[in-house]
């Protein structure tokens, strides 16, 4: 069994067992093709998290009428990029076994692949939800495969075409967008629109969330290593990642890509606390994927 973590998410205090959602850090940024930093963020959501209320106007639900267990961050092996990802993998798999929700911070995006190798041999026909301002479909970056440049191409490695809805992407090698567009995956730039008509493709079906927060303008989310202006508003996203968890075909999620370093005014840190919050009391319904 996982332990408590000592510093923990705002009210995400609950044991174990009585958990149905289990955060845990990912502090990696060891392939970030720009500024570095997102390691820092796992650890700085939980500690600014307190600036938050745990009661959500938007949802009507607070914090402290459900159960997330917060299993802190893992301690990853920094340079050997294959071993990190083992290490997220085995925690995502762990958690997955016991019927829980995995709910990953990171760290930069490669963090997801793990989780997704994870995902994929308990849910052979997993799809993912991929929201960003970046492609991330590159099959390497200056040689390299392991690159949160490439995070989402080594996932359709495991998935297959088809499986992978992309939204908000506004950046990204022109290749990028052909390979995209010749049925590999559903991408949806620059914006949120198609989802409402993802979700009802997707019924019955079990999904993973992954949300990179550079996705958000940068005139609202500054702190990040890989800033791409002309993003989406926070209430855009906040409304969407609600609508996409509380759907019980949610089998797991992960926020990535907060570097704090770069928005000393705690602004960006203040937005992922609370798209975490708000994702955290979406996934709280009762219910859940039947794998059967």
């Amino acid at each position: 069994m996982l332990n408590k973590n000592i510093v923990n998410f705002i009210e995400c205090n609950s044991e174990y067992e009585a958990a149905n959602i289990v955060l845990y850090g990912a502090p990696f940024d060891s392939t970030t093709s720009f500024r570095p930093g997102t390691r820092f963020a796992p650890q700085t959501i939980r500690n600014e998290s307190y600036g938050l209320e745990t009661y959500s106007p938007y949802q009507n639900k607070d914090l402290t009428d459900i159960f997330v267990f917060d299993s802190g961050d893992l301690e990853l092996p920094i340079g050997n990029t294959e071993m990190v990802l083992t290490a997220i993998e085995e925690r995502a798999a762990e958690i997955l076994k016991d019927n829980k929700i995995p709910f990953l911070i990171g760290g930069e995006h490669l963090v997801t692949l793990g989780a997704i190798r994870a995902a994929v041999k308990k849910y052979n026909n997993l799809n993912i939800i991929h929201i960003d301002a970046h492609a991330d479909l590159r099959d390497d970056y200056l040689g390299v495969k392991l690159s949160h440049a490439c995070v989402m191409r080594r996932c359709w490695e495991l998935t297959g075409s088809g499986r992978i809805y992309q939204f908000g992407i506004r950046s990204g090698e022109k290749s990028e967008f052909l390979w995209a567009n010749q049925g590999h995956t559903y991408m949806h730039p620059f914006s949120l629109n198609g989802l409402k008509e993802t979700l009802e493709i997707l019924k019955g079906k079990p999904i993973y969330l992954t949300v990179d927060l550079d996705v958000l303008d940068t005139s609202v989310f500054s702190g990040t290593g890989t800033p791409e202006p002309g993003g989406i508003s926070f209430t855009d996203l906040m409304n969407s990642v609600i609508e996409i968890c509380t759907l019980n075909e949610v089998i797991g999620c992960d926020v990535n890509e907060l570097c704090p370093v770069y928005d000393q005014s705690g602004v960006s840190t203040a937005a992922a606390c609370k798209i975490i919050r708000e994702m955290l009391l979406s996934l709280s319904k009762t219910g859940g994927y039947n794998n059967g």
